[in-house]
């Protein structure tokens, strides 16, 4: 399993199986647009998507809200690029890069619990957030589910 989370040598050669390479990218699409969306969008997303009410916030403490949703969307895209570098040449790391979106989701998911923002009610974005989660552990498995392994076992 380390042998394919920290491969010796790193190419284009992906060994786990083809499902998880394609729900990898899906990941990162999904991913790439939610980025994408929080840096132009910050405070419909914060308002709607994550019901953080920013109305009752001060007009500097929502733009300082709407920017740092900015920033982290920036950080988030960053990632994304890795991952779609990964996609077209590294395809090696794609279990690294599903266990390290895996990480950096819980561990926000963490963050929230010990510091939590306060929100209007359920918010949509706990569906998306779900799904997302879901499909990076299924894709984080099958990608470490070797088709070598798998032929060489009855």
């Amino acid at each position: 399993m380390f042998e394919q989370l920290f491969p010796q040598r790193v190419d284009n050669t992906y060994h786990g199986h083809k499902l998880a390479f394609w729900l990898f990218g899906l990941v990162v699409l999904v991913k790439s647009a939610i980025s994408v969306n929080s840096i132009f969008n910050g405070f419909f997303v914060a308002t709607s998507a994550d019901g953080i009410p920013l109305a009752t916030y001060s007009s500097a403490g929502a733009q300082a809200f709407v920017s740092l949703f900015a920033l982290w969307g920036l950080s988030h895209l960053m990632i994304c690029l890795l991952c779609i570098l990964v996609l077209i040449r590294y395809r090696g790391f794609v279990p690294l890069m599903f266990t390290l979106l895996l990480v950096e989701h819980l561990g926000r998911k963490l963050i929230l619990q010990i510091i939590p923002i306060a929100k209007t009610g359920m918010s949509h974005g706990f569906a998306i957030n779900l799904v997302l989660v879901v499909v990076m552990i299924v894709g984080l498995a099958l990608s470490l589910w070797s088709r070598n392994n798998a032929q060489a076992q009855p």
